[in-house]
């Protein structure tokens, strides 16, 4: 049996909202093995994160090896990068490995407002990482971020997409949960934009939903689906569980990957007729 395998490359959330802790329970609930390369440690809550403690390069390089060279890998997810030593060594290592379907998720800033990417990190994430990436998943912040420009409307996010997609990645999906009215994210491939809208959620309860939802992306992506159906599954997956979100601590509670029904459950469920 083959089983879908996702290399998850980001920072440990200590509360398990976000973060690898998150980017596991996403893929698992889609039905891949994900295996993890931790960047870095955080202490964080689902109101500050207080601590990182960044992992060297090199051993973040190790990580990677150890993973593709005995289990292999169908997708790579990479989240929280933290400095330019450490995207180099993925960059470099997605390269020597010719890693495909990569998912880029642009981490900069913490829900909460703490800095998650050197500054002098953003370019070498545009220009050495983006160019590899399949998919990459920015919010308006940091797209601006990529752009140099502020991102604040549908028609700016829409240029934003094609501007992004210049710089190297096949696809762009400029997420649009902080545009006014109801969120509608973009999808650019180069020659045509997707807009994917869904009614805003009446929900606190949201941390983790950038992690989840380009896992989402990663995980659908080893099982087949093109990036607009797994883009489309994964908006899907995002509102299951923001629905599902969980009301722990005292901030913003996390998003829940396990309110989507499990691959099992989809696989034996009785199709309408039957």
């Amino acid at each position: 049996m083959s089983i879908p395998r996702v290399l998850i490359i980001g920072g440990s959330d200590s509360s398990g909202g976000a973060g690898i802790q998150a980017d596991l329970k996403t893929v698992s609930a889609l039905g891949a093995f994900g295996m993890t390369v931790v960047t870095a440690l955080t202490a964080q809550n689902t109101a500050q994160v207080s601590g990182i403690l960044e992992t060297p390069a090199e051993f973040v390089a190790q990580q990677i090896d150890a993973c593709v060279l005995d289990i292999g890998c169908d997708a790579v997810k990479t989240g929280m990068l933290v400095s330019s030593p450490i995207v180099e060594a993925v960059a470099e290592r997605i390269r020597q490995h010719q890693l495909g379907s990569v998912v880029v998720d642009p981490v900069m800033v913490s829900t909460t407002g703490t800095a998650l990417l050197a500054r002098d990190a953003v370019e070498q994430l545009k220009r050495l990482l983006l160019p590899l990436a399949t998919v990459v998943t920015p919010n308006l912040d940091e797209a601006a971020a990529l752009l140099g420009r502020p991102v604040r409307d549908l028609e700016q996010a829409r240029d934003a997409a094609r501007a992004i997609r210049d710089l190297g990645p096949q696809n762009v999906v400029l997420k649009g949960g902080h545009l006014e009215g109801d969120p509608v994210d973009v999808l650019f491939d180069g020659a045509q934009l997707v807009e994917f809208r869904m009614p805003r959620l009446a929900a606190r309860n949201t941390h983790g939903t950038g992690c989840v939802f380009a896992s989402a992306i990663a995980a659908c992506l080893t099982r087949g689906s093109n990036v607009t159906s797994a883009v489309a599954t994964a908006k899907e997956f995002v509102s299951a569980a923001i629905k599902g979100g969980l009301p722990l601590g005292k901030g913003r509670g996390p998003a829940n990957p396990m309110a989507w029904p499990s691959t099992r459950d989809q696989q034996t469920r009785p199709r309408q007729g039957q």
